[in-house]
């Protein structure tokens, strides 16, 4: 199958591309830094190709897309996690911009091309965060770093419910508590003990290599068996990450923001 991973560059996003790759898919590791997505792809085995995208960017996230002809797959990978209030080059806030925004932009961009499914990587942050849809960018709000992370990934759970609604399957995955650049970067591993219990890269890309070739229904949710740590099980989701109101709601304003829909 032909892939498109997302932030394939680093951390779960480089495990899922390299075990995909190493499996006999054909790859594409869409990222902002080229450079560090061409050494990561050099470390793999298998047809693994690299091309520029950046999320943060409505203008790259066309580009990126018109010069894709076809994906079976689409694997929603790529994020920030909390960093402090900055935008992106629309004028987004960045969580909910490149976490959400950038990939419903290229989700609906790529819609005619994807023939079998997609995938959102999700976080259980969700569970403690409700959508603002009224203030989605930050704009009236005193702005808390997790809580941008954790409505960003609540958002990813709604337009999972939204693409099963309109006939696309689509799954949601949790790579739980991993060690990688990003959580490192955040002081999270610090202590040798907690570094030790964390999920390995390849550990957090079980769910969502999991979800690339599962029969399970459309709009399964795939994480920790353990919520942050063990092996991937399918998860009950609360009511609010598949009210159909809410996926409904921010289905409109995310196509009013971007300029994107889905086609028809």
């Amino acid at each position: 199958m032909r892939v498109v991973v997302t932030g394939g560059n680093s951390g779960v996003g480089k495990a899922t591309a390299a075990s995909l790759a190493a499996d006999g898919h054909s790859v594409l590791i869409a990222c902002r830094d080229v450079e560090k997505a061409r050494q990561a792809a050099a470390t793999m085995s298998g047809d693994v190709e690299v091309a520029a995208l950046d999320l943060g960017d409505l203008s790259s996230v066309r580009a990126f897309a018109d010069s894709v002809p076809t994906v079976d797959v689409l694997v929603n990978n790529a994020g920030v996690m909390a960093v402090p209030l900055t935008r992106t080059a629309d004028g987004f806030e960045s969580h909910i911009g490149i976490n959400h925004l950038g990939h419903f932009a290229l989700t609906c961009l790529l819609a005619d091309r994807i023939t079998d499914r997609v995938i959102s990587v999700a976080s259980a942050t969700y569970l403690f965060n409700r959508l603002h849809l009224d203030d989605l960018n930050w704009e009236r709000r005193r702005y808390n770093r997790w809580s941008a992370y954790g409505e960003s990934k609540l958002a990813n759970l709604l337009f999972v419910a939204a693409l099963r609604e309109r006939g696309m399957r689509a799954y949601a995955t949790d790579p739980g508590a991993t060690d990688t650049d990003i959580t490192r970067s955040l002081n999270m591993a610090e202590h040798p003990r907690i570094r030790r219990l964390m999920h390995t890269p390849a550990q957090g890309a079980r769910a969502s290599l999991q979800a690339v070739t599962t029969d399970l229904p459309s709009g399964t949710y795939l994480a920790p068996r353990f919520n942050q740590l063990g092996r991937p099980k399918v998860t009950r989701l609360l009511r609010k990450a598949v009210d159909p109101v809410a996926a409904r709601r921010l289905w409109e304003l995310s196509a009013e923001l971007t300029g994107c829909d889905w086609p028809g």
